[in-house]
């Protein structure tokens, strides 16, 4: 399994392209084949799962009832902004047009390591997500660690 972790803030080419950062390319798994599959987030930033991670979410989707308006509404939301790309041979990921504007993203983007997952935000965008929380980090801490 990937485990990203960290934060970098890089600058963006005129092209949508990005690099990867080294320590997020390290987790990485050889099975993902330096593809990535990169959709709208739930929160306004940009997703990328790499190709096996996506698998797995692929199978969770293939469970949900398309005749249920939820889960259709779900599906067809994911999928349709959902993007296959590849890492080039400088280690960059190219961003949509269409998901960097979902985002905001321009000549800037702030790349976090979520898990399974990386997200592209627009810096200013996550700060605000950050300085937005209703209680403190110690607190939801203390919440959601219970061992």
């Amino acid at each position: 399994m990937s485990f990203f972790k960290g934060q970098e803030t890089y600058s963006i080419d005129d092209k949508g392209r990005v690099n990867v950062p080294t320590k997020m390319r390290k987790s990485i798994q050889p099975e993902a084949g330096d593809t990535f599959i990169l959709t709208r987030g739930v929160d306004k930033c940009v997703v990328a799962y790499p190709m096996n991670e996506w698998k797995k979410y692929e199978e969770k989707f293939a469970t949900l009832n398309q005749y249920n308006e939820k889960d259709r509404f779900f599906l067809r939301m994911i999928l349709s902004w959902s993007e296959e790309v590849e890492m080039d041979g400088q280690q960059r990921v190219s961003l949509p047009k269409r998901l960097r504007e979902f985002a905001g993203i321009e000549s800037k983007v702030t790349i976090v390591g979520m898990i399974d997952h990386i997200e592209f935000w627009q810096p200013e965008e996550f700060e605000k997500y950050l300085s937005g929380q209703s209680e403190s980090y110690e607190d939801v801490a203390a919440k959601v660690m219970t061992i």
